[in-house]
């Protein structure tokens, strides 16, 4: 078979199965997830030729990735329940509650900067889990915390859990040996993790740009969707604040990225933004002179609600008297040994090596190439298990609370594996495709040559929205790279453009479309009470999404064909336009209101 159009469609095929058992039909993504994977064996089988062994090993190389998947998430889940459990969280919150009492500086605090942090420590959905429930217990309405905590799954996304999504998910994705690569590090005089890294820079960079409206897009949504007079400009009316805190952990982010690599550049900059914000807000400094609230309680609208009431909490009663400082102590932790095991050569060299903390298994099944790593001591999933034990002690737990802390993270996991132990093998089906009889290249591949005949030099606009597609798919960044990784490095080779922009652009697109994936919303909404909302949400968060893709992608193609006359120039004047726009008619729907209330009342 040599048609091209055929070829594509088919190499597409169990990414739109999984597209439209989740989102047509939405199924759970247990359910989909193994249908799209036996899709993808049926069509490398038949139309590709995949020998069954080479079927096989690629399988069993995805059961294994997806298997330090499960490590780095449930690492995450057990310090979260440890943190929750403990009581922790509840100082955490009270910390919180003092800086001020205006639920947009709070929502961007809790929200943008605690959420950057947490994502940049675990991942994987889990700073929605952690801010919505603490959101709620503040007195927020339960489906604006999960918008709320949905919103900032977006920027510092791409290098959550310590930069999985470009790590394992670019670095897998794309592969050191995939066609052009070496060629391509030949060229640049770079190493295969420094290309990674350079690849995770510009994804920083792209995240600067698009990620500087996030907050102030956050507070826009709380006073327009669930304030009393549903007034957008009342979120506008904190824009110096909001614009400030974005900055303050987005130029961290974007310096790290450049000086550290892709591990830190959430993390660091959550933190870094965080103290800072929090410090500077103790102080009045650009805190709003009048305070926004949500209203009486008794006028909120009931599909506002879930079966937790806004101001009560789950988290039980601290059982000490517990400092802010040892409350976040784990977190101090965490990061403090993120930071040493990646940057101390000789430490790095050893939990990296070979036969001793690293199990390397070449040649799967005997098929040349099929080859993968696991860290045993490496992985942020250890670094997690570790502080929990730590936190144990500084928490003074007792055996019950230590076993329920297990109990809650294996309860929690279960419901993610069955995803990832289908999704991950079916992506390394794909990639490791090129392994056949019938002389095609792999299915990302030829995919890539159909949409770049189709597209040709404007596809680096259309990057972002690859990404996001593959996100809101797989409800992950890290699959949507290992999916897409490949497919937008041979799109851009196959045109001649920046391969290492395209596919950040990938990356910065997959983060944003973090925030319309069905598996956060469905596990934000369960923290807070929320049964059959998902539409209500998404309905909310697919406009932060697509500001995002067309942001992002407008940065992609301007960094690589700079201004003109060109799509990129007409997509940018074309969102700046629309945003002042936007912006001019919330003020005077604003004023509008401001006017027509009294007569009202």
């Amino acid at each position: 078979m040599d048609n091209l159009a055929v070829l594509s469609l088919l190499a597409i095929a169990p990414i739109l199965v999984a597209g439209i058992l989740l989102a047509g039909f939405r199924w759970p993504a247990k359910y989909a997830m193994p249908i799209s994977y036996l899709t993808a064996l049926g069509i490398a089988w038949t139309a590709w030729e995949m020998h069954p062994t080479a079927l096989a090993a690629a399988s069993l190389e995805g059961l294994i990735v997806a298997g330090t998947l499960l490590y780095i998430v449930f690492g995450a889940l057990l310090l979260l329940s440890t943190v929750t459990v403990s009581g922790a969280m509840e100082r955490i919150k009270a910390g919180f509650n003092h800086i001020s009492p205006d639920r947009r500086i709070q929502a961007i605090i809790i929200g943008w900067l605690f959420g950057s942090f947490i994502e940049g420590a675990s991942g994987f959905g889990t700073p929605a889990a952690v801010v919505a429930p603490l959101m709620l217990a503040m007195g927020f309405p339960a489906v604006a915390a999960v918008v709320a905590g949905l919103i900032i799954q977006s920027t510092p996304v791409s290098f959550g859990a310590v930069g999985t999504p470009i790590i394992v998910g670019v670095g897998n994705g794309l592969g050191e040996t995939s066609p052009g690569v070496p060629e391509r590090l030949g060229e640049l005089g770079m190493s295969y993790s420094e290309y990674v890294a350079h690849i995770g820079f510009q994804t920083a960079a792209i995240h600067m740009a698009v990620g500087i409206l996030i907050p102030l897009i956050l507070a826009c949504m709380l006073t327009g969707f669930f304030g009393e007079k549903r007034n957008f400009a009342l979120g506008l009316k904190v824009w110096p604040f909001a614009v400030y805190a974005s900055l303050a952990m987005t130029i961290p982010s974007v310096t790290v990225a450049y000086l550290i690599g892709p591990e830190f550049p959430s993390l660091i900059g959550g933190l870094v933004g965080l103290t800072l914000v929090m410090f500077t807000s103790s102080k009045g400094f650009l805190m709003p002179k009048e305070t926004f609230d949500f209203g009486p309680r008794a006028a909120w609208e009931e599909r506002w609600m879930g079966r937790i009431a806004p101001g009560t909490s789950q988290e039980p009663s601290a059982p000490m008297k517990m400092t802010l400082v040892q409350a976040w102590s784990p977190y101090l932790i965490l990061a403090a040994l993120l930071v040493l095991t990646r940057i101390i050569d000789p430490l790095t060299e050893f939990l990296t090596t070979s036969g001793l903390t690293r199990i390397t298994v070449a040649d799967i099944l005997g098929v040349e190439g099929i080859t993968t790593d696991v860290d045993l001591f490496y992985s942020p999933g250890f670094i997690l298990i570790f502080v929990s034990v730590i936190a144990y002690l500084i928490y003074r737990m007792n055996g019950k609370q230590i076993a329920q802390t297990w109990a809650v993270a294996g309860k929690q996991i279960l419901g993610t594996a069955v995803a990832l132990l289908f999704a991950v093998p079916m992506v390394r089906v794909l990639i490791q495709s090129g392994a056949n009889e019938s002389g095609l290249d792999s299915m990302p591949v030829v995919l890539a040559q159909g949409v770049a005949s189709v597209a040709g030099d404007t596809w680096p606009f259309f990057a972002p929205f690859i990404g996001a597609l593959g996100a809101f798919i797989a409800g992950s960044n890290t699959v949507s790279n290992l999916t897409f990784a490949q497919f937008q490095w041979s799109a851009a080779n196959q045109i001649g453009v920046s391969q290492e922009t395209v596919v950040a652009g990938q990356a910065a697109g997959g983060a944003g479309g973090n925030t319309i994936a069905i598996h956060n919303i469905v596990a934000a909404s369960a923290t807070v009470g929320l049964l059959n909302r998902e539409g209500d949400i998404i309905r909310k968060t697919v406009w932060v999404a697509l500001y995002y893709c067309i942001a992002a992608g407008t940065i992609t193609f301007l960094a690589i064909n700079g201004f003109g006359v060109n799509v990129g120039t007409g997509a940018l004047i074309a969102l700046i336009a629309g945003l002042f726009g936007i912006g001019y008619w919330a003020v005077r729907r604003g004023d509008s209101k401001a006017v027509q209330l009294p007569q009202q009342n």
